[in-house]
């Protein structure tokens, strides 16, 4: 099988580059199978203090109380997290506290599939916290349960957990 994927973004030595366009978005080939390639965009208000918010995002005790399974978090550059027991991992890229976590995530469906997420963390007025979510790399095949899932697998279950 040949993957070919364009438009810059990182890839692994297994993975034939060939840029086919200046076009925006991404094109990856599975061999006949055209796949194109999205970038999720959400915000979610949350009515809990920004440090609340950071901490489900950050701590690993706090991740298994919204529902994250079993969880591991290393909060630190370079720090390894899983989730749901490994389902979902990878690694901490960037991170400015209580405003911005960056991580590259791997997935049981896809683990070759590299996302980019990036939380992004705004303060709205007293006790209130806008989270901004980015992800890239997200393909047709997958872009409606990852869309849907971040709501109602991620960030449904923070809003209650910090909510109450």
């Amino acid at each position: 099988m040949v993957y070919t994927l364009v438009s810059g973004t990182s890839v692994r030595k297994d993975v034939e580059v060939r840029l086919l366009s200046r076009a925006p978005g991404i094109i990856l080939i599975l061999s006949d199978k055209m796949l194109y390639m999205h970038t999720i965009h959400q915000d979610y208000l949350i009515k809990c203090p920004r440090s609340a918010v950071w901490k489900a995002l950050t701590s690993a005790g706090a991740a298994e109380q919204w529902g994250a399974g079993s969880a591991k978090v290393d909060a630190t550059i370079g720090g390894e997290f899983s989730y749901w027991g490994g389902d979902i991992h990878g690694t901490i890229t960037k991170i400015e506290a209580e405003e911005r976590l960056e991580q590259n995530w791997y997935e049981h469906d896809y683990p070759r599939r590299l996302h980019n997420v990036t939380f992004s963390l705004q303060a709205d007025g007293d006790n209130k916290t806008i989270v901004h979510l980015t992800q890239t790399n997200v393909g047709d095949d997958e872009l409606v349960s990852m869309t849907d899932g971040w709501r109602d697998y991620y960030f449904d279950p923070i809003k209650q957990l910090l909510e109450e």
